[in-house]
């Protein structure tokens, strides 16, 4: 991203910033998102040999920061996310997902990445106030940058064309998602909407990622075992 044709990161593209440890308190609009929640309401309507099927699911979803990460000048700071799904009243999975939910001060970007266990990765990115209660991103299939990809099956039978998330932090302390896909199924004139919503409650908080830990100890004087204290002075492991 360039800001009045200029890049954020300068010309050094190797040079890495000290950024901070403490990456709850640099996460922008995502940190109201940290920690372990849950959403018995959810909906998802997807397709179906007679047209589309709607599901109810209830979900647990856990966000955890994880330590800052560089590409050379860009500073990302961020959550590891895990949701599991299922139907109400059942045990099978329904629906598993990893990835990340970053954010980049430097140019006021939230990037997502999804992995699901059918064979399918998407990464998807949009603009948002460091402030912003609502936000959203997207991808599309094709790009180089902001895509998706699929395994050959769900690719040639259920392609996946673009893919929008829009997420709402309420005034209660809960946050809401709205997720859809438009998917190319053969024999149908349009795509198909695969559409998905929740909202979910925290019940417990996150935990601070590694290096805000240590540093928490280290201002409190932790003298706990370490590595270091494992090797004599020469180095050699004791």
């Amino acid at each position: 991203m360039e800001t009045n044709g200029e890049s954020p990161y300068g010309t050094d593209i190797y040079t890495e910033p000290d950024g901070d440890p403490d990456t709850i308190a640099n996460l922008g609009p995502l940190a109201p998102l940290a920690g372990i929640w849950e959403g018995s309401k959810g909906v998802d309507v997807h397709p179906a040999v007679d047209g589309a099927e709607e599901n109810e699911f209830v979900e647990h979803y856990e966000l955890q920061p994880i330590d800052r990460q560089t590409n050379g000048p860009q500073l990302f700071y961020g959550l590891r996310y895990h949701t599991h799904i299922v139907k109400p009243g059942e045990v099978e999975t329904f629906h598993d997902q990893i990835g990340y939910w970053l954010w980049e001060p430097a140019t006021n970007t939230v990037t997502f990445t999804l992995a699901i266990p059918r064979g399918q990765v998407l990464l998807a990115a949009g603009p948002a106030a460091p402030d912003a209660t609502t936000f959203e991103v997207t991808a599309a299939v094709g790009s180089e940058t902001y895509g998706i990809l699929s395994n050959p099956f769900l690719d040639q039978a259920f392609r996946t064309l673009s893919y929008r998330m829009v997420v709402t932090v309420n005034a209660d302390g809960t946050w809401s998602y709205e997720e859809e896909a438009q998917l190319v199924i053969p024999g149908r004139d349009e795509p198909f909407r695969h559409a998905d919503h929740n909202t979910l409650t925290r019940i417990a908080p996150p935990t601070p990622n590694p290096l805000a830990q240590g540093a928490a100890g280290a201002a409190a004087g932790d003298t706990s075992l370490g590595i270091g204290s494992l090797r004599n002075p020469d180095g050699a492991a004791s």
